[in-house]
């Protein structure tokens, strides 16, 4: 048998790379990761999912503050105001307490890091910097980048057009903000600089925000977001954008045609998506190419066409989200060491963390509906939730979808200030097969928003008790 440097060498540190390596490592595998970033964590630790976290929690608060929420519970304050330097700060220290926190795992572990470049020489061997490394199992967790949208050019470094990363680090708070996407990344991004102060316009091609969200939720999304301030121009695509100075002009025209307009911002905020980074890896020398989207398929096990290679993460198909990444590099390292890693892709949750917060997880009521099912739907309003009440967070609702004939739950989707944590309990239902009723006779702690969801899975039978 050939001697190899390493049993499992991944490329890449993201969510997926690094969970991948150290549980290799836990599992007895000599094992590598390469990463050309200077921090481990992949753009989630580093220019994603932590930072803007940081940001959102910082906005929320000046905005307590700032718009007399505190004022209500009693809580009195003087003049209010935002250091924006003190909040990107507190961001930074954030993502270095993380990331470093990653290096120590690596260590603890032993697993090694490969500082540079990764690219194929051939299925086994990975060049980096200029170094031939081998290895039995190579695994392919290189992430996804932002989606460039032709003739609006971002230059983070100006400041005037911006990606994700750009929106990440302005120095101040623009005056005017138009963000291009109404997905999860724009509303989060647009949502942090408009509660510091900036107007902010969302630009959306399609009808509804959220993409890929249960309808009853997009519709509900439109209402919140116009409340709180954002201009929303839906069924409007961005054909252009000039730059001049510190301002930044697009072109607008309806997506189904028709008289173009102009808009001026201070920011533009270009969050149309994500694709799969696989340029530059030499996929060809290790027998591998791309579908149409740019990703690499595997099948259930997370094996490519080629023995020995295994991809995870952004550049395979799926929702591109750091869990569902985390899960795949759990499975795949259990994979390649001969045991069972298993990934349920119909019971992966999504999460918006706006405020409120939007999460779903399992089916949509039209995608249960174009499937065959013949579902009944339970609905109950987070206004009539008494913690919610209580804590003046009146918006959202909780739908449970059940299938009619054997009670199944096919999806659950939540608006609450804290969906993102109450969904984590509808996906372990759904992940054992749950049905509606399991979850309404389960005893929730009151109050709790969570009761909220045991009074929607009373609702698909009809009988809530507090509507």
């Amino acid at each position: 048998m050939a001697e190899f440097d390493y049993d499992v060498l991944v490329i890449g540190a993201g969510p997926g790379g690094y969970v991948a390596a150290i549980r290799a490592a836990q599992l007895g595998l000599k094992t590598a990761c390469v990463e050309s970033r200077g921090t481990l964590g992949g753009t989630c630790l580093n220019v994603g999912c932590i930072p803007s976290k940081a940001l959102l929690h910082g906005s929320e608060l000046f905005e307590e503050a700032h718009d007399g929420t505190l004022a209500k519970f009693g809580v009195k304050t003087g003049k209010v105001e935002i250091d924006v330097s003190a909040l990107q700060g507190e961001k930074a220290a954030a993502v270095k307490g993380l990331t470093g926190g990653i290096e120590f795992l690596f260590k603890k572990n032993k697993v090694e890091w490969l500082k540079g470049t990764g690219s194929f020489k051939d299925a086994h061997t990975v060049e980096v910097e200029g170094k031939s490394y081998t290895a039995r199992n190579v695994v392919i967790a290189t992430g996804s980048s932002v989606t460039p949208l032709p003739g609006v050019e971002v230059d983070n470094d100006k400041g005037v057009i911006v990606d994700s990363t750009g929106a990440l680090a302005l120095p101040a708070v623009p005056k005017k903000m138009v963000v291009i996407g109404g997905g999860v990344i724009g509303l989060e991004l647009g949502s942090v600089w408009r509660r510091l102060g900036a107007d902010v316009t969302v630009v959306e091609f399609l009808d509804k925000l959220l993409p890929g969200m249960d309808g009853d939720v997009r519709k509900e999304a439109a209402k919140i977001f116009k409340k709180q301030g954002m201009d929303l121009k839906l069924g409007t695509k961005v054909t252009g954008a000039t730059v001049k100075g510190k301002k930044a002009t697009l072109t607008l025209e309806p997506a189904a045609g028709g008289d173009s307009e102009t808009l001026e911002a201070d920011c533009v905020l270009v969050a149309i998506g994500r694709r799969p980074n696989t340029d530059g890896l030499n996929l060809a020398a290790a027998g591998l190419d791309t579908n149409q989207r740019g990703q690499i398929e595997t099948d259930h096990d997370f094996r490519t066409k080629v023995d020995g290679v295994w991809a995870v993460g952004d550049v395979i198909p799926g929702p591109m989200l750091a869990h569902k990444a985390e899960d795949e590099g759990i499975a795949v390292a259990e994979n390649i060491a001969g045991l069972v890693g298993i990934v349920n892709h119909a019971v992966i949750p999504s999460v918006v963390y706006t405020t409120p917060e939007f999460a779903g997880v399992g089916m949509t009521e039209e995608a249960a509906k174009d499937a065959g099912h013949d579902v009944k739907i339970g609905k109950f309003p987070m206004m009539a939730n008494s913690r919610a009440k209580t804590n003046g967070e009146p918006d959202g609702f909780v739908k449970v979808i059940a299938d009619a004939k054997d009670d199944r739950v096919l999806g659950v989707w939540i608006i609450a200030s804290v969906a993102g944590t109450m969904i984590a309990q509808a996906a372990q239902a759904m992940e054992f097969g749950a049905l509606s009723e399991d979850i309404a006779y389960t005893c929730h702690a009151h109050p709790t928003h969570s009761e909220a969801l045991k009074e929607a899975a009373m609702s698909v039978r009809g009988k809530p008790i507090h509507i």
